[in-house]
């Protein structure tokens, strides 16, 4: 499954299904969370929440999805084409909540660091997010946290 799912990544040409843009966002995610070295119990419960809020999942199902995403972020050479399938299966006006979820998910060990910082840029960046933009979603995120 996950061979032939790179094999798809490696040819852009072919129009990836719905689910495996579900897969990417989700490799993703589990990708930013591992930026800075540190991939725990904490963090993989916020990707399984978010998958069930964005994808209407049920949590086994949520953490089904971040399972499989794991083993192909692991596998994966570079995060382009997860942001290549996003951007193609997301409209522009709903990519922002894509950066507001990477954040949750960057900012739930209560740190920022370096790694973080250019993977948040670098996605933002092929996702077709502005600098400014990407700093206003770090910004809700953080004040939600703090509520």
């Amino acid at each position: 499954m996950f061979a032939d799912f790179l094999r798809r990544l490696a040819n852009p040409s072919a129009p990836l299904p719905r689910f495996d843009a579900r897969l990417a966002l989700a490799a993703l995610l589990v990708r930013v969370a591992r930026a800075d070295g540190s991939y725990d119990s904490r963090e993989q419960a916020l990707i399984d929440h978010v998958l069930q809020a964005h994808h209407a999942l049920t949590l086994p199902q949520a953490q089904t999805l971040r399972t499989e995403a794991e083993a192909l972020e692991s596998e994966a050479p570079d995060t382009v084409r997860f942001t290549r399938e996003i951007k193609d299966a997301v409209p522009h006006e709903e990519r922002e909540w894509v950066i507001e979820a990477l954040w949750q998910v960057v900012l739930s060990d209560g740190r920022r660091d370096h790694e973080e910082d250019t993977l948040m840029r670098l996605v933002a960046n092929l996702l077709g997010i502005n600098d400014r933009d990407c700093a206003l979603a770090r910004q809700r995120v953080e004040a939600r946290r703090s509520l």
